[in-house]
């Protein structure tokens, strides 16, 4: 047997009836030859960890603009600690822990610059329904093709809405939040606009005063409340109180004015990025200009400032539109 064979072997032995076990999926776009080391969904996590897409997110925001602290996290750090959280829940379960995993790696691929005011921007320039998601399914269908199975497809597309066909792509949804909850708190009182009492006591109570043990509260109840059933859920006690710490994280952390003081450079930034390229669309780089000429112009630059990284945006900006010093 191949090591691929004594995997799926492996999985129908020992993988819950819950489990989607990897022989079963519905493929690729474009078939390719079995591998005889990996399984479906690890070959997809590689392609998504070697992607370019992917090394970009090490210079996107998470929450605060371009940190020059190195402990802020960035949208790669987010990624790869949703990805723990994920595979910890689906060992836990005894469900597919690669599928999970290739699904949580590319679950932001297509996040613009400057995490959530690109989004904005590219709405209100572009397309008012633009999100993320969908942007990430591009990036894997069309803009570097990536050609992954349907499975890991169908939980980025899903991942923020909810939805996904399998219960290793339910599991993303909830460990994202798990994720962006408790680091984005755990930057926050690193930049010092929040202070850990500054958590209602009774989150402190039921969640846990740390870092690490919020994240285990919730992680435990999640395995607790799923065992045994084909859905992916929490206590009710625990999602209260995690939804009422998002809620006062959106007061305290997400529209802190110091924290976002700088989002409306950002925005009118990329907004002149955006005006400047669909004026005068030869200037987009080659790999844009197949697009302008199969769909529009708006989409060509709609995909490449949502691949932007901070920093690019940011000396592309200034190379454009800020003159240099005379060195005469």
């Amino acid at each position: 047997m191949t090591a691929r064979e004594m995997l799926y072997e492996r999985e129908r032995q020992t993988l819950s009836e819950f489990a989607f076990l990897t022989e079963n999926t519905k493929g690729r776009d474009f078939p390719i030859r079995p591998c005889d080391l990996r399984g479906e969904f690890q070959r997809d996590r590689d392609r998504i960890i070697h992607s370019k897409a992917f090394r970009r997110l090490m210079h996107k925001t998470q929450v605060f603009l371009s940190p020059e602290d190195d402990h802020y996290r960035t949208r790669l750090t987010h990624t790869l600690e949703v990805s723990q959280i994920a595979r910890t829940i689906a060992r836990a379960l005894r469900l597919n822990e690669d599928l999970s995993e290739a699904i949580a790696l590319g679950h932001d691929l297509g996040h613009t610059p400057f995490g959530h005011a690109g989004e904005r921007v590219l709405r209100r320039c572009f397309d008012p329904s633009f999100a993320h998601y969908e942007q990430s399914i591009r990036v894997v269908e069309k803009l570097e093709k990536l050609n992954l199975t349907y499975e890991v497809r169908d939980g980025i597309l899903h991942h923020t809405l909810g939805g996904a066909e399998t219960l290793e792509g339910r599991i993303i949804l909830e460990a994202d939040h798990i994720a962006y909850i408790n680091h984005d708190i755990d930057d926050a009182c690193r930049a010092g606009i929040l202070h850990p009492e500054d958590i209602p006591l009774p989150l402190r109570q039921g969640l846990g005063d740390t870092h690490g043990e919020r994240i285990n509260t919730m992680v435990s109840s999640i395995i607790r409340a799923s065992e045994g059933k084909n859905d992916i859920l929490m206590e009710e006690e625990i999602r209260g109180l995690t939804d009422r710490l998002h809620s006062f994280l959106f007061d305290a952390v997400y529209r802190n004015p110091v924290a976002k003081g700088e989002e409306s450079k950002a925005e009118a930034m990329l907004e002149r990025l955006y005006e400047f390229f669909l004026k005068e669309p030869e200037k987009l780089p080659r790999e844009y200009l197949q697009t302008a000429k199969e769909e529009s112009v708006g989409r060509a630059v709609c995909d490449y400032i949502s691949g932007m990284t901070d920093r690019y945006a940011v000396n592309l900006y200034k190379k454009l539109f800020i003159p240099d010093p005379w060195r005469g």
